[in-house]
């Protein structure tokens, strides 16, 4: 079911992250850099069903690795320690995090060729774009 997301895709736009940072209550030098960083999103299912999503860039790298319809605690490349759940809904890969009482959604969707990730928080969207790297 996941196998669409499967392999490498390349950043290649982002519109109102900057808005989507704040927020999370994400500080302003984290902020500028977040707002330049391009990153790389890796994502593979091993033989056990294992999703690993791994978002690579020059200033950070993080990596989830989760069962869908499992909670696990996740540390956010901004250092939120959340509870977080990922679930496949209509085709989407939906990343709900929870923590300190506040909810932020992270639904990814691959469409005409591309990966579309939209961040939510509140009524605050972000959306990110991705194509698949060759």
């Amino acid at each position: 079911m996941v196998e669409q997301y499967v392999g490498t895709w390349k950043m290649t736009n982002s519109e109102n992250f900057d808005e989507y940072m704040k927020a999370l209550g994400v500080g302003f030098a984290t902020r500028q850099v977040g707002n330049r960083t391009k990153p790389n999103l890796v994502v593979c299912v091993d033989d056990q069903g294992l999703i690993c999503m791994k978002s690579q860039s020059t200033f950070k790298t993080t990596e989830l690795k989760f069962k869908l319809n499992e909670s696990f605690e996740e540390i956010t490349a901004d250092d939120r320690k959340t509870t977080t759940v990922v679930t496949l809904d209509n085709g989407k890969l939906v990343q709900k995090q929870t923590w300190d009482g506040k909810e932020s959604t992270i639904e990814r969707e691959v469409t005409d060729g591309k990966l579309v990730a939209k961040c939510i928080m509140g009524d605050v969207v972000a959306v990110r774009t991705y194509e698949k790297d060759a």
